[in-house]
């Protein structure tokens, strides 16, 4: 039978290469995921995490062997792995985007201690993709995805692919299956396929025959389907299929995997989903994090896929540039947030060597992920790359071989470029959107570099960075063909000295390097979130902008109308700007006339937007007119982590103001202290610039309560600040 063991725990660190019979004193005890280095938010060099390492694990097999085959299934390493087992060397695996297994049979004590070596070398080799010229992203390094330690049969079940059809008709579902066979024999099987534990009679067998040292391909035609629920953006409903290999009465192997049963085709006039035009509007995402880079653990993941939908509003994601970890993808089929997945690559194509490597990508990707009901697209090639005809070809029709569910797309920021794919999907830079070349039809990318935007920027500048998220929204809902357009991008992230800012970050998010927003962040709630929303964008100072004053005030919200009040008066109740935003389900508020004169003195008061939506108030924002620092905030979002010393969640840190709202200007020094069982990962002190930052709280192994305290270490005219929370370790 087939067991799955966390292998996540218990390895040992060097920042070093060292040789297969170094001394554990040697190294330093830590648990995957794993950054090899740990890092500033900013203004550090690419090539501090760019080193060739040793990751070191002594184990028992957690059980009896019995007769199983034992493998080491790696989720991610960055960049390439060379791996031993009780001083044999396994082989090499190279790239960091996909997973990878070595088997450990031949080589295994089943009744003593056994040792992993793996050296592994994170420096950004030309050979491997995405590298090879200049990438505007980091590669940062280490065993920065889960590792667990697998044990199969020699009769087992290799791969699952659910593929759901006729699903607005008659709804049905093939199941295309690999068995394998690793002994020497032809073995008769039996096997079950039951969809949600058969409660509604959805089950199959069959006997079957594999043959003797070898694999066998087979596709079950599942019975009629009956009362099957649609997955939706607003219910993702997922159904389990498990899988079932019997030998005789004996259960062999069971796998599993959940399914969605939805419809998605980008056509020549749109996306339509379950047979409905569904105008996407997205974001681009980067996996990677201040201070761990890549080595997010699951409920980091998750939250991301949280923020994009419950925060930001998008209802797709497109994952810019290369596939990202399986946790954030099951957390979007969970939420019902569509995406984008794409192989890794940035503008450069490689030698054949490179371009192997390519094909590897796109196969080891969908075979990954082709389960996920919400990815609705493969991107097959290289982002922004030049044409090439045979590589674009190969890696096209791979996919459709391994995926003829979906479409295909490819990435390009040149609209003469051949359509090889399915849908030309295009990074349009243009300000605007341009008429499609030809259709199907997706923008993957505007605004980014054209406009970069700083959390301590003028308002002005902050202002027009979401108004040019807003005009381009509004266009691609107007311009026949348009499927949608994904903004570049969701979050601030770090990037080479080529590109970005002087401190190596590319200002290009709506929110910043911690997910905290901005004034665009605030466009893209408002047009997604159910709920009901109001943002004033303003900081509501009478001298930041040319001239003075906040005329006009813009407002996002996606209430009928507001209400503005400048302290106790009412300055005017207002309605959507629809003649400059026709087409966006919820357009801005153009408040005008907030002239410095006008508000000059006793007028100048707080700042109070209220929402209404059915004829009542809905929602508010007070903005304070001291501007003074009032808070020091200390947001955990999450008051319970598991004590496995890999468990972490953010913790957000905020200047604000009497409301809560944060003071970009309010420059200080915070330092943060711990107590309890765990770790605090960030900069602490931490120099505040733009009134928001965050760090990270990890777990230890021991239960019990963390207690997080914050205070303000420069002088304030209003006295030291102070913040605590508590976070219960279980």
């Amino acid at each position: 039978m087939r067991t799955l063991h966390d292998f996540n725990h218990g390895w040992l660190f060097a920042a070093r290469p060292l040789p297969l019979d170094a001394d554990d004193s040697l190294f330093d005890p830590v648990t995957i995921p794993h950054t090899n280095i740990l890092l500033p938010h900013h203004n550090f060099d690419n090539a501090d995490y760019q080193f060739i390492s040793t990751y070191r694990k002594h184990f028992h097999l957690p059980e009896a062997r019995a007769g199983r085959f034992v493998s080491l299934d790696f989720d991610g390493a960055m960049t390439a792995v060379t791996v031993w087992l009780n001083g044999h060397r396994l082989g090499e695996h190279a790239g960091g985007y996909v997973p990878f297994s070595f088997d450990l049979t031949p080589f295994l004590h089943e009744n003593a201690e056994n040792t992993i070596q793996i050296e592994l070398d994170s420096t950004e080799r030309p050979d491997i993709p995405p590298n090879g010229y200049v990438v505007d992203y980091l590669t940062f390094g280490g065993i920065y995805r889960d590792v667990r330690l697998r044990l199969v049969e020699p009769a087992h079940i290799d791969g699952i692919f659910a593929k759901p059809k006729h699903v607005l008709t008659r709804p049905a579902l093939d199941v295309d299956l690999r068995l394998r066979n690793l002994r020497g024999e032809i073995r008769e099987c039996r096997l079950r396929v039951t969809l949600d534990g058969d409660e509604h009679g959805f089950q199959y067998e069959t006997l079957i025959f594999l043959p003797a040292g070898g694999d066998y391909n087979a596709t079950v035609e599942m019975p009629p389907l009956h009362d099957i629920q649609l997955w939706t953006p607003d219910q993702p409903k997922l159904y389990t299929l498990n899988v079932y290999l019997y030998g005789g009465q004996t259960l062999l192997d069971h796998a599993w995997t959940r399914v969605g049963f939805r419809d998605a085709v980008f056509k020549d006039d749109g996306f339509y989903l379950n047979g409905e035009r569904f105008p996407l509007r997205g974001l681009n995402r980067h996996q990677t994090y201040p201070y761990i880079g890549g080595a997010a653990p699951a409920r980091l993941q998750r939250r991301d896929a949280d923020i994009l939908k419950d925060e930001l509003g998008v209802n797709l994601v497109r994952t810019s540039h290369y596939p990202q970890s399986p946790h954030f993808l099951n957390r979007c089929d969970e939420i019902g947030l569509l995406v984008f997945e794409e192989i890794p690559g940035w503008q450069f194509i490689g030698d054949s060597d490179w371009k192997a490597l390519v094909l590897r990508d796109v196969e080891a990707m969908i075979t990954r992920d082709r389960n996920h009901p919400s990815i609705i697209l493969w991107g097959v090639r290289i982002n922004e790359s030049p044409d090439d005809d045979a590589l674009y070809s190969a890696t096209n029709n791979l996919a459709h071989r391994l995926d003829p569910t979906r479409q295909t797309g490819g990435v390009r920021n040149f609209t003469t470029s051949r359509k090889l794919e399915d849908v030309f999907t295009y990074n349009d830079f243009s300000n605007t959107i341009i008429d499609p070349v030809v259709t199907p039809y997706l923008v993957t990318e505007f605004s980014g570099h054209m406009f970069p935007t700083k959390t301590w920027d003028n308002e002005l500048r902050q202002i027009e960075h979401a108004l040019r998220h807003a005009r381009i929204q509004d266009r691609a809902l107007a311009v026949p063909g348009v499927s949608g357009a994904i903004g570049w991008c969701a979050f601030d992230y770090n990037t080479h000295r080529e590109l970005g800012s002087g401190d190596r970050i590319c200002y290009h998010g709506v929110s910043d390097i911690f997910r905290l927003p901005k004034f665009a962040a605030d466009f893209y709630a408002s047009q997604g979130l159910k709920t009901p929303f109001v943002r004033a964008a303003t900081f509501w100072t009478q001298g930041d902008r040319d001239e003075g004053g906040n005329d006009p005030l813009w407002v996002f919200s996606n209430c009928d109308e507001i209400e503005v009040y400048i302290g106790d008066e009412l300055e005017g109740r207002y309605q959507p700007d629809r003649e400059t935003f026709p087409n966006l389900p919820h357009p801005p508020f153009r408040v005008p006339n907030l002239s410095l004169i006008r508000l000059w003195g006793v007028h100048y008061q707080d700042l109070r937007v209220v929402g209404w939506m059915n004829g009542e108030p809905a929602a508010e924002h007070r903005i304070a007119a001291d501007g003074l620092p009032a808070q020091l905030m200390l947001i955990p979002d999450d008051e319970v982590l598991q004590a496995d010393a890999i468990d972490m969640t953010r913790v957000v840190i905020k200047l604000a103001d009497k409301y809560g709202n944060r003071l970009p200007y309010a420059t200080a020094a915070v330092a943060l202290t711990l107590e309890g069982n765990g770790t605090l990962i960030g900069e602490n002190p931490f120099p505040m610039v733009g009134g928001q930052a965050a760090l990270y709280v990890r777990a230890g192994r021991t239960p019990g309560v963390l207690t997080i305290s914050a205070h303000v270490i420069t002088s304030l005219a209003r006295g030291n600040l102070t913040a605590a929370a508590q976070i219960t370790c279980r």
